[in-house]
């Protein structure tokens, strides 16, 4: 009896999906009324009209590139976003791209162009110089392309963890973790979808990860971004409109 314990024991520190393959028995924590809440999101989310929709990342960049070129967008794209609003990023996109937008062309370009064309992103003389440090480690390390593993992503100029995972959703279409940015931390505190109040976006992923199935890891990122411009707001969140006001536990009735 005393080793079957410790069989468990050892199976309940195992990932999913390593270790012997048996999952473990003991119950996860999972938020009350979750299904519920995500399903009306859906619902709310079904017109697919916000901003993220029509001017996020994954519609910055040139379809018709080549891969490697495409990747490289997406990652710039995503630089560009931080503290930036998806329509201002996507202006500053499109005119990059008029210019031709490649790894070797932002060698090319010195800092104040580079500046004068994607103003006015938030921090954009820092992004300047993430922009010109992360291309130049890409033409050097990666051959031009981007790293394939969120390990090697945050390790880039400018690149956080919420840039990474999108960054591997989009380019690699590859799901490594949850991407969290503002709205996704926000409205996974107000929903309780987290065990305990947490402060910043990457303990709310680590939070998430640990309950949601990992079939939604890469659907939740643009579900609660869409609903946070909408919706959900930072401030003066419009409960009223909103199809979850009877089970949210932070809805204004």
């Amino acid at each position: 009896p005393r080793q079957t314990r410790r069989r468990k024991s050892l199976a309940i520190a195992y990932e999913p999906g390593q270790g012997d393959g048996a999952e473990p028995r003991r119950a996860r924590w999972e938020p009350r009324d979750w299904r519920e809440q995500l399903e009306r999101i859906r619902e709310m989310r079904r017109s697919r009209d916000a901003p993220v929709d029509d001017m996020g990342v994954q519609k910055c960049y040139d379809s018709s590139a080549p891969p490697q070129v495409m990747r490289y967008q997406v990652l710039l794209a995503l630089m560009l976003s931080s503290q930036t609003k998806d329509q201002v990023t996507s202006a500053a996109m499109l005119r990059l791209r008029r210019r031709g937008l490649t790894v070797d062309s932002v060698l090319q370009m010195d800092d104040e162009t580079l500046g004068q064309i994607i103003y006015p992103v938030g921090f954009w003389r820092n992004k300047v110089k993430y922009i010109k440090q992360t291309t130049a480690i890409l033409k050097q390390k990666y051959g031009g392309d981007i790293p394939s593993t969120v390990e090697e992503l945050v390790q880039l100029p400018g690149v956080g963890p919420k840039m990474a995972h999108l960054a591997m959703h989009i380019a690699w279409d590859s799901v490594a973790g949850i991407a969290v940015d503002t709205h996704v931390h926000r409205i996974s505190n107000r929903l309780k979808w987290v065990k305990k109040e947490t402060k910043y976006p990457e303990e709310t992923r680590v939070a998430l990860e640990e309950w949601l199935p990992r079939d939604l890891w890469k659907e939740i990122n643009w579900l609660l971004v869409g609903f946070g411009q909408q919706t959900c707001l930072p401030v003066n969140p419009r409960c009223s409109q909103c199809l979850n006001q009877d089970i949210c536990p932070a809805a204004k009735r």
